[in-house]
């Protein structure tokens, strides 16, 4: 499916505390399994995993080694690595702002 939205490159470790719990609540079981890698425009080669937000399209950079670290890190996941009840409660009472 093809969209008109921009496209935005980002560092994971520079994302705002919003889009990080919308990006959160899409990948609830992690990051690692949805890698892509991609060269970039200095030749580089680049791991990231895709987002779409309401106005962009995402790549998220981040190293495997990273995806790794913040799933087994990641306190905001229960045991059963379902976002933990506290992000959503942040996540409808966002969602109650907009209206």
């Amino acid at each position: 499916m093809k969209t008109n939205k921009p496209k935005v490159i980002k560092d994971y470790r520079k994302l705002s505390e919003e889009l990080l719990a919308e990006i959160k609540q899409y990948y609830p079981y992690g990051y690692e399994k949805h890698l892509i890698k991609f060269t970039n425009a200095k030749g580089e080669i680049i791991s990231a995993f895709p987002y779409e937000g309401e106005q962009f399209s995402y790549l998220i950079k981040m190293t495997k080694q990273e995806a790794k670290q913040i799933d087994q890190e990641e306190d905001d996941f229960d045991e059963d690595e379902i976002v933990g009840e506290e992000i959503n409660q942040e996540m409808s009472q966002s969602d109650e702002d907009l209206d």
